[in-house]
């Protein structure tokens, strides 16, 4: 045993695989950003997935009553029932598609659900296939529960997203335990077809592998609806939430879709992990289901941001991006002016006043290259953020950031 100075064994290291994960860059540039605003300085946020608008007041209200009534205490580890046949019910009325209550698992929030039904399909080591670019939690999370994330790179011509063939192939490398998508997708905008969720679906049962569903942004698309796993393949695992379509991030609620087969399993989890989810916030998730009028206002919010920076970013040399049919997000390539997204989001929030998110924090090995912005905000803030972005591109400062080693932000 190696004794130090003191006399005593050095003090315990923190677990190598908690060591191993990543930080969520995001957070980082919200950190920096706020930083710089307790200084004085003036910050457009555009970095994070959060939307700008308060939860509608009707969902606010529920909530409050509830508070009123007194007592708030510990509910059914799976959730309350009424919002369990309530969610169920969402399904039918918006995708046609029948679903037992019992099937329904309400969450915190949709890492909540990730954590859960990882734990409960998953042996230690396992493989589970995710796209690069795609959310950077998946593989945080996997790789903090001693799980392996395979990133496949997507490019445009899969439309950015997984397919069978991309699946049978990583699987014939090694063999995968799961797969998990997400539409539309978080950094990229990208709504899946139908017939694209339905072939992965076919594909997963044909090799044997669980198939998760990310459609926590479902309810925020331009172009066309969202499909829902769960249409093609009743055996899909779904994740979703009430953080982004009903403004309720802070909340953290959301729910997952399961086969009947894991449900006790989940309960069981559930029941150790956390007890229950908090009661107030499955009132109000309730509550969120009689509030669709007041997200769409919001939501129309989200329509005009997009079709302003539609057109304007081109205006002003940020013109290469990825379709936008769907969440809050603009996927950038901004390899005209940087190979060092890092340096490039960092200057553009110290020098230009505008914090956007380096690619990296979404693709390892492309996102040096990529920028995402997010437009869940006001029109003016757009409008400000475009205007400080075009004078700094302007005068020439990003090129300062062509080159170079990835520094932090």
């Amino acid at each position: 045993m190696t004794i130090a100075a003191s006399g005593l064994p050095p003090a315990p290291r923190p677990a190598a695989r908690a060591e191993a994960v990543s930080p969520f860059i995001v957070m980082d540039v919200m950190n920096a950003a706020e930083a710089i605003e307790r200084r004085g300085g003036s910050v457009v946020h555009m970095e994070v997935g959060q939307p700008s608008a308060a939860t509608p007041a009707s969902i606010r209200a529920a909530a409050a009553r509830a508070l009123e009534d007194g007592r708030i205490g510990y509910t059914q580890a799976l959730g309350i029932g009424s919002l369990r046949a309530r969610i169920a019910r969402h399904y039918r009325e918006t995708y046609g598609v029948e679903l037992p209550a019992e099937r329904v698992v309400v969450t915190t929030g949709s890492s909540g659900g990730f954590i859960l039904a990882f734990l409960a399909c998953f042996e230690p080591g396992a493989r589970i296939a995710i796209t690069a670019p795609g959310y950077p939690a998946y593989r945080n999370i996997l790789t903090a529960l001693g799980l392996e994330p395979v990133a496949i790179p997507v490019g445009p011509e899969t439309r950015h997203a997984l397919t069978p063939e991309l699946i049978a192939r990583a699987h014939a490398d090694r063999p995968l335990a799961g797969v998990l998508t997400m539409s539309p997708a978080n950094p990229t905008g990208v709504v899946m077809a139908p017939e694209a969720i339905a072939a992965v679906g076919a594909e997963c049962r044909r090799l044997g592998l669980w198939y998760i569903s990310d459609e926590i942004y479902h309810g925020l698309t331009y172009e066309r609806p969202a499909t829902t796993a769960l249409a093609a393949d009743p055996d899909a695992i779904i994740v979703n939430s009430f953080s982004k379509y009903y403004c309720m991030t802070g909340w953290r609620v959301g729910w997952l879709v399961v086969p009947e087969r894991l449900v006790r399993t989940i309960e069981r989890l559930q029941q150790n992990l956390s007890i229950s989810v908090p009661m107030l916030s499955q009132v109000a998730g309730e509550a969120a289901f009689d509030a669709v009028e007041e997200c769409e206002a919001i939501k129309a919010g989200y329509a005009q941001n997009r079709a302003y920076l539609l057109k304007a970013l081109p205006e002003i040399g940020l013109g290469d991006f990825l379709p936008v049919d769907g969440a809050f997000y603009i996927y950038l390539d901004i390899g005209r002016y940087s190979n060092d997204s890092m340096s490039f989001c960092r200057d553009a929030l110290e020098e230009a006043g505008v914090a956007i998110t380096p690619g990296l924090d979404f693709d390892e090995e492309r996102g040096a290259r990529t920028v995402r912005i997010s437009f869940a905000g006001s029109l003016a803030e757009c409008q400000e953020a475009v205007g400080r972005l075009g004078r700094w591109l302007k005068a020439g400062r990003a090129g300062a950031c062509q080159g170079g080693a990835v520094d932090s932000i």
